[in-house]
């Protein structure tokens, strides 16, 4: 375990706060296993493409109907929780779906929950782009 408090006694922004870095890092990688060769301009302007807003929305709409209840409700809390600023190219909807999706990531992550975040991860990253 990553620490000694549960997920459950972490804010809903503080675990979307540590799963952004978290789900960045797993497509930063993904990203790289795929495309070694791109300069980093290229590699980041990839990597922006699956960790946007409208992305983790898309991304979170393919996992819906694959969540436990514990992760609904950690995403629940996430969307819900009250916004201070909003990302400039996303609408109210996506960045909140965002905020959803990353929480569960962070909450997973805190858990230790190694292989359900990888699953997760996988198919986020799988459904993140518009096809």
């Amino acid at each position: 375990m990553l620490t000694e408090k549960k997920p459950t006694q972490f804010s809903p922004l503080a675990l979307a706060y540590i799963g952004d870095g978290v789900y960045e890092l797993f497509v930063r990688t993904k990203v790289i296993e795929e495309h070694e060769n791109l300069p980093a301009g290229k590699l980041h302007k990839t990597t922006v493409r699956y960790v946007k807003a409208e992305a983790q929305a898309r991304s979170l709409d393919a996992l819906m109907p694959i969540l436990t209840e514990d992760e609904i409700a950690v995403f629940k809390r996430g969307r819900n929780t009250k916004l201070n600023t909003v990302a400039k190219n996303a609408s109210l909807t996506d960045y909140r779906k965002a905020t959803g999706f990353e929480a569960v990531i962070g909450f997973l992550y805190i858990a230790g929950e190694e292989e359900r975040l990888q699953e997760l991860m996988n198919i986020a990253y799988e459904n993140a782009l518009d096809k």
